[in-house]
């Protein structure tokens, strides 16, 4: 039985991992997006779209694919996927790789203002500044629709989910951007501080860099924490290797309880 390996993707190190693992003889590699992107970047090997029922649907999942190992490549704020995963390997015994592309770190220059969440970062703004570019992606804007003195100019790669601030201009684009895109855009907008999430990567860090340029505020809002006991690697090279440096001779042998995949959904 070939091995095969299940990533939890979305992100452009989930793409590059599945096509790294495609490209390995004898090595089925299937790619699960959510389904948020109504046009999602091209992925090698199989790919599935949609939810499986929460960690139990995926543990039945992984049972009845017959699935030998996990790579949760999701979002670093997709906490409720990682969650469902690590429990989903718990309950199934198969090993279960978190790939985390590491965050952002303020330098010279930068005036950043952590803040543990969304609401924390509306919290924050009246006193930083009236005109916002919210670069947070399309879902969590309620956390701002009270703030009626305030204007936004919203990015997001999909249309944003209302509610929304009452004086909002939206943005749709998808990285990864330039920082003389970046500086022009705050320029032609007049902003006065900026709203994002530690995403981390490449494709939108040039936001950071035209805002110390101009010396703009950055309301950063922090990662959420792994589970307990999770540790995660931070490149493919990362989690190829720990994957077991054995692929293609990925051990095959995988738990098997046939009356729990009888009761999957």
């Amino acid at each position: 039985m070939s091995p095969h390996v299940l990533v939890l993707g979305g992100t452009t190190e989930a793409r590059r991992l599945a096509a790294e693992l495609a490209a390995r003889p004898g090595v089925r590699v299937t790619t699960s997006l959510a389904g948020r992107v109504t046009r999602p970047g091209a992925v090698d090997g199989e790919v599935r779209i949609g939810g499986f029922g929460g960690a139990e649907g995926l543990a039945c999942w992984l049972r009845e694919r017959q699935v030998h190992a996990v790579v949760d490549a999701t979002h670093p704020f997709a906490a409720g996927i990682t969650a469902g995963a690590v429990r989903a390997a718990a309950e199934t015994g198969l090993p279960l790789v978190v790939l985390r592309r590491p965050g952002w770190h303020a330098g010279p220059g930068d005036h950043w203002h952590p803040v543990p969440s969304l609401d924390a970062a509306a919290r924050a703004l009246p006193g930083l500044g009236r005109r916002v570019f919210l670069s947070t992606g399309r879902l969590g804007l309620a956390a701002f629709a009270h703030l009626r003195e305030l204007h936004f100019v919203v990015r997001s790669v999909e249309p944003p989910e209302p509610p929304m601030p009452p004086d909002a201009q939206v943005i749709l684009a998808r990285g990864p951007f330039t920082v003389a895109d970046e500086s022009a855009l705050l320029r032609e907008h007049r902003i006065d501080v900026i709203v994002t999430k530690d995403s981390g990567g490449e494709a939108t860090a040039a936001k950071l860099t035209a805002a110390r340029r101009l010396g703009l505020p950055v309301v950063v809002v922090r990662r959420p924490p792994l589970p307990d006991g999770v540790t995660a690697v931070a490149d493919v090279a990362g989690a190829l290797e720990r994957l077991g440096a054995g692929l293609p001779g990925m051990p095959v042998s995988r738990p098997s309880d046939s009356a729990a995949a009888d009761r999957c959904p």
